[in-house]
């Protein structure tokens, strides 16, 4: 029994043996065929794609007679000679035929090529004329694409090589541009606020000479790139009619802007009418300006629209005059409820002392007097109507005082501003000259 196992075992082990040898014997033989298939054979390639394969010479190997076969061929399309084809051309003498265009040499087909692929050499030659002529003339767009863009990257680090001196010089004036040109903007908005003392004067001065130093410094820098000025002025007067038709409302607000900058209707905190917008000035523009309403909106207004409408600076003058209107009875003491009404108007903050405040008979009527007390408010630094609204309040509790009815007031009675076209009277304006029963 023991010696039955024994040789149970042995048997499968030596078994085992031999199916591994023969694996392995097999993988062996199987790649000394496949080296020896790559040495004797090599692929000839078109654009990438393989048309055919060829042997070995006896002076280079397969590989190198087939790399050597495929750069002629890719030198070849590169000089893009045409249509011409690739022609066969047999030396019977010499026992070898020859692949050309236009007499240059492509190829040579041996007898060993002939006896490789078991036909004559003519055969062969013909069949590998026909294939390489097939695959020239078939444009693969893959490859097409790659080496459209292969060739153009070349050309432009080409270029850029060529041209790097001129790119660098350029880049260096622009640097020098930018710096110059924040320098002479700030030298001139120094200078400007010394001189000028208006700060919207102050930035079209600094942005025309910022401006101009940015279009002087690319001008340089083109002409360091090699630009051709008289070219290029050419061009852009053949297409300044069309430019100017597609760009006129855009060159038409830039066009108001510096007008309205060099004009000065309006500054900076002026509060002005434009249209039907009211409030004030936040921001001047070349292009647009910027007005705050007195409900806090912004509202962008095309310079071209605010050169083109009626501007009302309600801030142009440092004062403005307002007035209130009141009734009275008929029995009423006027000079001394004048007296009253002047002394309360001087103490309500706002008011300004000069000129002095004045009360006015504005009517009579069967029921009442009508009276109008004006006064002048420093409109940048008190607000307009909340001053006027306290002389209205102020005048009321006068009146109360005095016991006067107000059943019969006139139903106009309200805030009633002047005119912004009235000025403040000239400083040399003696108090005679405003007497307290009313104004010319």
């Amino acid at each position: 029994m023991g010696r039955l196992v024994l040789a149970l075992g042995l048997g499968l082990v030596l078994g085992l043996m031999g199916e591994l040898s023969l694996h392995y014997g097999n993988a062996a033989i199987a790649q000394t065929t496949a080296d020896a298939e790559e040495v004797f054979f090599a692929d000839v390639l078109v654009r990438g794609q393989p048309v055919f394969q060829v042997g070995g010479l006896p002076d280079s190997s397969a590989v190198d007679r087939a790399g050597q076969i495929s750069r002629r061929i890719a030198a070849l399309l590169n000089q893009d000679t045409g249509s011409a084809p690739i022609t066969v051309n047999v030396d019977s003498d010499r026992n070898l035929a020859t692949l050309q265009v236009n007499q240059r040499l492509i190829m040579t087909v041996t007898a060993q090529d002939a006896l490789d692929f078991e036909t004559d050499i003519a055969t062969l030659a013909q069949r590998w004329a026909d294939l390489l002529n097939q695959a020239m003339a078939r444009t693969n767009l893959a490859v097409a694409v790659t080496y459209r863009i292969q060739r153009t990257t070349q050309e432009l680090l080409n270029n850029t090589v060529d041209n790097l001196p001129a790119l660098v010089g350029a880049l260096v004036i622009l640097v020098l541009t930018w710096l110059l040109a924040a320098v002479v903007r700030h030298a001139v908005l120094v200078w400007a606020k010394k001189t000028e003392g208006d700060r919207t004067t102050e930035e079209l001065i600094s942005r025309l000479c910022y401006g101009g130093v940015w279009t002087l410094g690319a001008i340089v820098a083109l002409g360091v790139m090699g630009l051709n000025f008289a070219a290029l002025l050419g061009t852009l007067g053949l297409t300044s009619v069309a430019i100017g038709f597609s760009l006129r409302d855009v060159l038409s607000n830039y066009i108001s802007g510096v007008i309205l900058l060099a004009t000065r209707p309006f500054c900076i905190g002026d509060q002005v009418v434009i249209n039907s917008y009211e409030g004030t000035i936040t921001q001047i523009q070349l292009r647009a300006t910027t007005v705050q309403t007195y409900d806090g909106r912004l509202v962008y207004i095309p310079n071209q629209e605010v050169f083109q409408s009626s501007i009302t600076n309600n801030t142009a003058s440092p004062i403005r005059l307002s007035s209130v209107t009141v009734g009275i009875d008929h029995n009423a003491d006027l000079p001394d409820l004048f007296n009253r009404i002047q002394q309360q108007m001087r103490q309500v903050e706002g008011v300004e002392r000069e000129p002095e405040p004045i009360v006015l008979v504005r009517e009579l009527t069967p029921t009442t007097v009508n009276l109008e007390a004006q006064f002048w408010v420093n409109s940048r630094k008190q607000s307009f109507l909340q001053v006027t609204s306290h002389v209205l309040a102020a005048i009321k509790l006068t009146l109360q005082a005095a016991q006067f009815a107000e059943t019969n007031a006139p139903e106009d009675m309200a805030i009633e501003p002047i005119p912004n076209n009235v000025d403040r009277p000239d400083e040399s304006i003696s108090d005679e000259s405003i007497p307290n029963g009313g104004v010319e």
